[in-house]
Parts: C-alpha cells; sequence; structure tokens
C-alpha cells in the first residue's frame, strides 16, 4: 500500500498542476476515479484479465490501443504535434516533405473548440470520408499560458482562416471558398461597370451582387461542387507560414519588398520569386540537384515559361547562357483576387497596403473606405452583425465610425513570395487560429527522389529558428 499511496500521490499532483495550468477545475471530478485506480480498487477496470480465451487477447490489443489513442489526444492537443510541409508555398526555407514538430507549449496551447475528435485526425476521416469530430459540445475560445509570443519573422503554424466554409466535392474542398465565389461571379458578368466608376457608398452593393451570384451558383450545382459545409476553428487546415506583420503593425509591400512601420523587413535568405525564363535545354538530374530545383518548381516551364527560384539560383543562370536563352523577373501582378476581395484597392502580391493590423483592445475609425478590410475581422472572427444602409455601418443594429478589436491578428507570408497563398490573398490570421511553433524538422523526404535516395539527411533535426 505504501508504494500505492507514493503513485497516487505523485499522479494526484501532476493531474492538479495539470489543471492548474488549464485553469479547468471541472477536471476534479476524475479525482474519486484515480484514487480508486490506486488506492480502492472498488472497480473492476480490467475486468476482462480473469477471462480466458480470444475474450481476453481482444480485450488486450483494446485496452492497449484506447490507452495510445487517449494519450496521443492528449499530448497533440496540449503539446506537440507532427506536421507535415504539403506545398512549395516556404521553398527554399522549408522543403515540400519535411517533417515538422510543433510545440503547443511555445505559444499556448488552446482549449479545444470541438473537444470530441478522433485522435490523428484533423477534420475527416480517412476512408469513410466523413467528420471525424462531433460539432457538440462547442467550447469558446481560450489560450493557455504559453512560453511566450509570436516574434517578427518567426514561422508559425495555423489553422486556414477562409476554411470556415468549405464547398463538400473533394476537388474543391481545398479552395478558397470566397475567392470562388468572386470567381464564379465576375464570370457572370462579363459586362459589369469599371468599380471605379462608382462612388464609395455603391461599392459594398456591387461586390456583394457579384459575391451573391457566384454563391448563388455554387448552391445551384451540388452535383459539381457538392453541398456548402462549415468547420470550426480547430478543425479547419493547418498552414504554415512566416510571421511577418505583428498586431498593431503598419506593413507595406513596395516593389516586393515588405515594410513594417516604414521599416523594411530583412527578406529571408531563401526567399524566391517567380521568373520568366527561355531555355535552350532541359536542366539535367545532377543540375537540378546542385541548384535545388524540383519538379514542382518545374511544372508551368517547358522550354518557356514561369519558374519560382532564388537569387541565388537566378545569378546562376543568368551566366549560363549554354542553358538560357533568357530571363527576367516575372512582374505580372492581378488585383482581382487580391484581399480585400471587395475593397477595389488596386493592390497587388508585390504592392501592397499600407493596412493596419489590429491589435486587441486597440480602436479604429471605420469608413466605407477600409471597412472591406476589417469586415472579416468585425463579422467573422469576432462575432459581430455587421451591416451597411444608405452609406451608414452598422453593427449590432447601432450606427458607428468606431470598433474595438477583441483579438489580435497577425499578418503571414511564405517564403516562395509569388506561389505563396497567404496573407495578401485571404488577410489576417486571428490569435484563435495560431497553433503551434515549429521546432525542428525530424524527417525529411524528397517527393522527386525515392527510397534510400530521397531522404534528405543533411534536414534532419534542423531547428527551424535557424532558418531565417
Amino acid at each position: 500500500m505504501r508504494v500505492q499511496w507514493t503513485k497516487f500521490i505523485v499522479v494526484l499532483l501532476c493531474y492538479l498542476l495539470f489543471l492548474y495550468w488549464v485553469k479547468s477545475w471541472l477536471g476534479l471530478l476524475v479525482i474519486p476515479f484515480i484514487y480508486d485506480i490506486y488506492i480502492t480498487k472498488k472497480i473492476r477496470w480490467q475486468w476482462w484479465k480473469d477471462s480466458e480465451g480470444p475474450v481476453r487477447f481482444v480485450m488486450s490489443w483494446v485496452d492497449a490501443l484506447v490507452f495510445a489513442l487517449v494519450a496521443v489526444y492528449f499530448i497533440n492537443l496540449f503539446f506537440f504535434q507532427n506536421y507535415v510541409i504539403p506545398s512549395s508555398s516556404l521553398e527554399k526555407s522549408l522543403l515540400t516533405g519535411d517533417y515538422l514538430f510543433v510545440s503547443k507549449v511555445s505559444y499556448g496551447p488552446r482549449i479545444p473548440e470541438t473537444p470530441l475528435t478522433m485522435p490523428l485526425t484533423q477534420h475527416t476521416m480517412p476512408i469513410y470520408n466523413c467528420k471525424s469530430y462531433i460539432e457538440w459540445p462547442h467550447w469558446d475560445y481560450r489560450r493557455v499560458k504559453g512560453l511566450g509570443k509570436i516574434q517578427l519573422n518567426d514561422i508559425v503554424v495555423f489553422n486556414f482562416p477562409a476554411g470556415d466554409t468549405i464547398c463538400s466535392a473533394p476537388q474543391y474542398q481545398a479552395y478558397d471558398y470566397y475567392q470562388l465565389c468572386y470567381q464564379i461571379g465576375y464570370q457572370m458578368y462579363p459586362q459589369r461597370p469599371n468599380p471605379d466608376s462608382l462612388t464609395q457608398a455603391q461599392l459594398p452593393l456591387y461586390f456583394n451582387t457579384i459575391y451573391q451570384a457566384g454563391k448563388q451558383t455554387i448552391e445551384a450545382n451540388p452535383q459539381e461542387y457538392g453541398l456548402i459545409d462549415t468547420r470550426p476553428t480547430d478543425r479547419r487546415e493547418n498552414y504554415v507560414k512566416r510571421c511577418v506583420g505583428l498586431p498593431g503593425q503598419t506593413l507595406q509591400i513596395k516593389d516586393r519588398i515588405i515594410y513594417i512601420n516604414g521599416k523594411a523587413n530583412k527578406e529571408p535568405d531563401n526567399v524566391q520569386y517567380s521568373y520568366q525564363i527561355k531555355l535552350k535545354r532541359h536542366f539535367t538530374d545532377e543540375e537540378m540537384k546542385e541548384w535545388g530545383i524540383t519538379m514542382e518548381e518545374l511544372k508551368d516551364l517547358n522550354n518557356y515559361g514561369y519558374m519560382p527560384m532564388t537569387n541565388k539560383t537566378a545569378a546562376i543562370l543568368k551566366k549560363r547562357p549554354d542553358i538560357v536563352e533568357s530571363i527576367k523577373l516575372n512582374t505580372d501582378a492581378s488585383d482581382l483576387d487580391i484581399y480585400p476581395l471587395n475593397g477595389n484597392m488596386h493592390w497587388t502580391r508585390d504592392n501592397y497596403g499600407p493596412i493596419w493590423i489590429p491589435a486587441k483592445g486597440e480602436t479604429i475609425d471605420l469608413t466605407l473606405k477600409n471597412l472591406p478590410i476589417y469586415e472579416r475581422p468585425i463579422r467573422t472572427y469576432e462575432g459581430n452583425k455587421l451591416e451597411v444602409k444608405d452609406g451608414k455601418i452598422f453593427i449590432n443594429d447601432k450606427e458607428t465610425t468606431k470598433y474595438t478589436f477583441k483579438m489580435d491578428y497577425y499578418w503571414m507570408q511564405g517564403d516562395n513570395r509569388h506561389n505563396s497563398l497567404d496573407s495578401r490573398y485571404w488577410g489576417f490570421v486571428p490569435e484563435d487560429h495560431i497553433v503551434g511553433k515549429p521546432i525542428f524538422i525530424w524527417w525529411s523526404s524528397d517527393p522527386d527522389r525515392g527510397g534510400f535516395s530521397g531522404i534528405r539527411w543533411s534536414r534532419l533535426f534542423r531547428f527551424v529558428d535557424n532558418i531565417k
């Protein structure tokens, strides 16, 4: 009994410290069960050990599996999680095929909004293709105190902000639903007026007409787009980008360079831009490996086309007239797909802003001109009713010209600047979407090279903080 009491006291102290950390005293209801496991043993927790034959064999495996799933659930929820880089938005800083050890403790873990979920899944059950979570109960956002806060130029994992609404058809689930609505809406109004010819008071109706036309088309064609579905914050897709703007800062992009409060921010060492290139011959496998060129980067390039590359790679290719006939920076840029989609700002991916990043407790003057920028934080992320009537702004049915933000927001961009869907396209990342901080790369495999030769040995256990 002395040993059992010692075990009980150690487990109890650890559990109480955990409850104090997460500030969830409802967990005190579990203490009598912990006491029974170690001391009284009134409940036969492992009744199947008294059985014989297949029952004992099967239940021993069920017991081990349940314990493993519960342990993984709590570890992933409060401490750390594995994450794989699925796309090239952070090339060449983080590579497609890098597996990251992501710390939840660095910025503080979130109390789950949807606690009833299948471990090791984000939102969909494999094979069955159904939701892997139950939306009830739904808890309000709360974050446990962490080791620190997001710093400028940190690489951060977060939930995709525009992923609150999706088309359920598999081929459209990865699309930005709002971008898709506007794209379809524009196609339905080829003779639409130029928004520059409209007054500021007319613009909300103009953009709403386009958006609603696209939305209604999607809803009327479930055979193509599927049903319209929603996802809670913690069940949205995980994204990883670099934080280039903090709450309360003013960000502007001028000729591709990011300025924070008027001062140029340091570009990542491996920043990439798209180049227009004409080849005399294809790259050899040895050249691709030496210069870090991937098959994905060549997908828009035959002998002539576009290719993302670092400044170093561009400089090398400019000195190789035996391979390259011409090469120049791609400066083409559209303003139709840039956030805010209903703002008529004429910003592009290379020349953007200035834009003030909302900070918790800070108040902003609202006008019809800047409302499109802050409409989504006010309405969607902070849950207010927002309307424009007769050129006047109403929040929760009260006319106003000011708004005080309830959360901090961040600006995220990929290091592969011309091949990254980031805040320039869907706006701010609210604090309740922050998942964690990548600590190191625990595994890396090259998708262009299978087997043993595809292992990137030099990247194993490389610390992400050292990737500047």
